[in-house]
């Protein structure tokens, strides 16, 4: 008898440490966070802004002269940009200044509730079973909130729990799948709403700072909404699964914090200025960033090797990323850049030692789309799959930046084949094109003409006319 209890005693630590380690294993299970579905939002044809649609635009703005046509003629031909992008709808009505109350409502409606009625209808989630709610825009945050027009336009379960995220730029869409992740964490079984995007048109700028000039260049109409769950039972029926993501936040350094602002010129008109700054911030956010992430996105012999020549060749500075040698693409097989100008693609693709196969996404959602803000690293996964390059067990790095000076960044690993054209249907056919040089550049590089200085500008505006 004494051995029996003797025995069960010793059992017990054993099978109380068994059914610990099982409780840490459903818990982990619950905590995943799967990507069921996404819906990227295409405007309608009548949108789209062309070069003839933007030199209307342009030649609406009275404020401009000579040298602010020639800043505009390089930035548009060096941004990457297309001729298929789609402009706001009261731009193209030419009330770019003096845009209302409707205007901003009607074009966060649009990018809504286009979204949601596609993503919806193709999926077998209903709006009644979504718990959480998070909308990301960053310029726009009017009462009742945005998260409170999509409740009660789908009527949605009055237990759901919705978030309204503001100031967080092209990063926001990163930061609110962060948050979807940590409420997984505390609840079980959830289904999660987030719907990115921005708004474009109220915050057109009409003046003449050149910095504040670029948003107009490269900004355009577009946005994603997108499913998430952690129920186990939806797992089959998931494109991706969050394997990590990685937080770096630069505000408490005024360098950091100044370097993407939205302020007033001296004549009151009100836009987004980019501090010459911006890609020494960029980098370091990036640096400190992925020296996180490799730790968990990497091989453990990557990891050593890298270790190993950093010591070897004697440069673990705090300013390099690649240049000791960090291999992405050991543990990677696709990245989604964010599709914001050439250069930054660019850029981006020289640190992380990318060829221009790994950077064809998010060029040609640059080019198609333009720059759609948070929902810019969608376009970028939805030509990768239209393309058919997603396969079973592919890691995908998404890396973002947002004003504050923030740098967010997540890798996915994908559950199965995918090969939905979605957004990109009526025209994967024709990505990549034979060539991304910009119609603009032959139409109208006679504005480089040093003679053009002595002339008249209502001559030069009126050439501009019949150019176009």
């Amino acid at each position: 008898m004494g051995q029996v209890i003797f025995t069960a005693l010793c059992l017990l630590p054993i099978l109380y440490a068994f059914i610990y380690l099982a409780k840490l294993v459903l818990q982990w299970r619950d905590q995943c966070c799967y990507l069921l579905a996404y819906e990227c939002y295409k405007a309608a044809d009548d949108r789209k802004l062309d070069t003839s649609s933007c030199l209307k635009i342009v030649l609406r703005n009275k404020n401009l002269g000579l040298d602010e046509y020639r800043f505009l003629l390089k930035t548009i031909v060096n941004s990457g940009l297309g001729e298929e992008t789609y402009s706001p709808r009261n731009v193209m009505a030419g009330r770019e200044n003096c845009p209302g109350l409707g205007d901003a409502l009607l074009e966060m409606d649009d990018i809504f509730f286009t979204t949601l009625d596609n993503l919806f209808n193709g999926n077998r989630v209903s709006p009644s079973e979504i718990d959480i709610l998070i909308v990301n825009v960053s310029l726009f945050s009017p009462s009742p909130s945005l998260t409170a027009r999509i409740v009660n336009r789908y009527k949605m379960k009055s237990s759901i729990k919705a978030f309204n995220l503001s100031g967080m730029g092209c990063s926001g869409s990163l930061v609110a799948i962060d948050l979807v992740r940590n409420m997984f964490k505390t609840y079980k079984n959830m289904i999660a709403l987030v719907v990115s995007t921005e708004s474009v048109g109220p915050n057109w700028y009409s003046g003449q700072v050149k910095p504040m000039m670029l948003a107009n260049c490269l900004y355009r109409s577009g946005g994603c909404s997108m499913l998430f769950t952690n129920k186990r039972g939806l797992r089959h029926l998931a494109l991706l699964k969050l394997k990590c993501i990685v937080r770096t936040h630069l505000g408490s350094s005024d360098e950091g914090y100044g370097c993407s602002f939205q302020v007033e010129d001296k004549h009151g008109y009100r836009g987004f200025n980019l501090s010459k700054s911006i890609a020494k911030v960029a980098a370091k956010a990036l640096t400190m960033n992925l020296r996180v992430l490799a730790l968990k996105a990497l091989p453990v012999t990557e990891l050593f090797r890298y270790a190993l020549t950093s010591r070897l060749q004697k440069k673990a500075s705090t300013k390099e990323v690649v240049s000791v040698g960090l291999n992405l693409k050991a543990g990677l097989d696709h990245f989604c850049i964010p599709p914001t100008e050439a250069a930054v693609v660019n850029g981006i693709g020289k640190r992380l030692s990318l060829n221009d196969y790994d950077l064809e996404p998010s060029r040609m959602a640059l080019h198609r789309f333009g720059n759609t803000s948070s929902g810019g690293l969608w376009y970028v996964l939805g030509y990768m799959e239209a393309k058919k390059r997603l396969k079973k067990g592919n890691k995908i790095l998404m890396v973002s930046f947002g004003a504050g000076y923030e740098c967010n960044n997540c890798v996915w690993k994908v559950l199965r084949d995918l090969d939905d054209a979605n957004v990109w249907k009526d025209c994967i056919d024709r990505y990549p094109p034979p060539s991304l040089i910009n119609p603009f550049m032959q139409r109208y590089s006679w504005l480089n003409y040093e003679f053009l200085s002595f002339v008249s500008f209502d001559q030069i505006r009126d050439a501009m006319k019949q150019c176009g």
